[in-house]
């Protein structure tokens, strides 16, 4: 974001504003030091309670916030308004991330293992990462590629598109995204035809009950429901995507 962020060190007093960083947090060893997190961050499941809420990624009770009198406050640039990010940092440290890629995500969680000193955990954790994903695409090469559209809303019916972590993380795993523009747009019959649908869990809770809709829409398409987080979340929740799109990936290629 073309800015410098002066933290003074050690950080003991800090808020998470996205749910994904916040669980990076807690396994870096940083749970005692966290003071507020937003609504959305459920892992692990206790952390809400010991904690303020600052409201959604998208709408911060920033009052809330400077209450805290943060010395840290961690952000990231597609999850969070930029109003409320120069709102606080005229009064707090925020570091904000933008992820995009693989390596992006392994770099926020090596910066964020130096400005809260815990670089042991932090490399750990991307050691596992990397062999993990290592391991994922030499699997994925088993399976031919699939043509597929990953589905995050309805009405209307968005997807993600290029440029985006998700599309990165379909990439990895041989899916190939029929959506060819940027960011989520909406998926309509003038898309190429995919050959699998996969209905996320999140931001929209897709259920069972959406399929059988979608299916008379794509009557040609596979469609399965498939967990977020493993294909959203860029930090130590990748830790459990190997196990995940392993699975996704033989529901996929069952005849």
């Amino acid at each position: 974001m073309g800015r410098r962020v002066d933290i003074g060190l050690p950080v003991s007093r800090i808020v998470s504003i996205v749910p994904s960083q916040t669980e990076l947090l807690v396994d870096l060893g940083l749970e005692d030091k966290i003071v507020g997190v937003t609504r959305f961050c459920i892992h692990p499941k206790d952390l809400r309670s010991k904690t303020v809420n600052v409201g959604g990624t998208k709408q911060l009770h920033l009052d809330r916030i400077r209450a805290l009198k943060p010395d840290l406050i961690i952000g990231n640039k597609e999850e969070n308004e930029r109003s409320d990010i120069e709102a606080l940092e005229t009064e707090f440290p925020v570091w904000m991330s933008d992820i995009v890629t693989v390596s992006d995500a392994l770099e926020m969680i090596h910066q964020l293992g130096e400005i809260t000193a815990t670089q042991t955990k932090a490399t750990a954790i991307i050691h596992q990462i990397t062999t993990d994903f290592e391991e994922l695409q030499q699997f994925a090469q088993q399976f031919p590629p699939k043509k597929v559209a990953y589905l995050i809303w309805k009405d209307p019916m968005m997807c993600a598109g290029r440029g985006t972590f998700i599309d990165e993380m379909l990439q990895l795993i041989q899916l190939e995204n029929v959506l060819q523009k940027d960011r989520y747009p909406e998926l309509h019959e003038r898309v190429e035809e995919p050959e699998v649908i996969l209905l996320s869990s999140e931001p929209y809770p897709f259920k069972e009950k959406h399929l059988a809709e979608l299916q008379a829409d794509f009557p040609l398409a596979k469609l399965l429901l498939v967990d977020g987080e493993i294909f959203s979340w860029y930090g130590s929740r990748l830790l459990h995507a190997k196990k995940g799109m392993m699975e996704i990936l033989e529901a996929i290629h069952q005849s």
